[in-house]
């Protein structure tokens, strides 16, 4: 997706330790219209995918909020946000896993109420970063508990240089991604569209 590639070209910054600042326009601060087109594009590339009939779309706060949502309006699909607490609203049987947070160190714990989460429901996760994939697959044990079926995997980052697609093979779901770091280091900053539609990679340097 040009718009996203060409934003982390021209905003991204290497903070060392594995971490990009996007968060002039993803995390902290959030640019409308480019998470509008984030969402549509999810939906389009699914659906070319041949993944369809999704009635839910699941993430963990605070944010893969964002881009879940405007794929849920794309797609009129509800969406459901793992809570990293429990509010005294939820019931205690609760599906839980936990995932290490890069960002902010320790574990997290990712809860979701069985309430918004069935066993008949087709689930399509979408998550702003997949690096080491450990957030992902702690989502994906959640849709697991509920015997949802999680149809696809969708993220608006991957930094491809730290496995996470790997990691997530065991799950048998296509995982798309809307641009992808190949390298990040003291050299800068490489990053390009995927291939679409027979399309090359776009891959530049910032």
């Amino acid at each position: 997706m040009n718009a996203l590639v060409e934003r982390i070209r021209r905003e991204g910054r290497n903070l060392g330790r594995g971490i990009l600042k996007v968060d002039g326009f993803i995390n902290h601060q959030l640019d409308p219209v480019l998470t509008q087109a984030m969402g549509a594009e999810f939906a389009r590339r699914f659906a070319a995918l041949g993944v369809t009939g999704i009635t839910k779309v699941i993430t963990a706060e605070v944010s893969g909020i964002a881009p879940a949502l405007a794929t849920g309006m794309a797609l009129n699909a509800p969406v459901v946000y793992a809570r990293k607490t429990r509010p005294i609203t939820m019931h205690t049987g609760v599906y839980h896993a936990q995932a290490p947070s890069h960002t902010k160190g320790g574990i997290v714990d990712l809860i979701v109420s069985p309430e918004y989460l069935l066993p008949s429901d087709r689930v399509l996760l979408i998550d702003d970063f997949l690096a080491s994939g450990q957030t992902i697959a702690a989502l994906a044990s959640l849709i697991q508990q509920s015997g949802a079926t999680l149809c696809g995997i969708g993220c608006l980052i991957e930094k491809r240089f730290e496995g996470g697609r790997q990691t997530l093979a065991h799950l048998q779901a296509p995982i798309v991604s809307l641009a992808i770091i190949e390298q990040m280091d003291e050299t800068g900053i490489v990053v390009c569209a995927p291939a679409d539609e027979g399309q090359t990679p776009d891959n530049n340097q910032v």
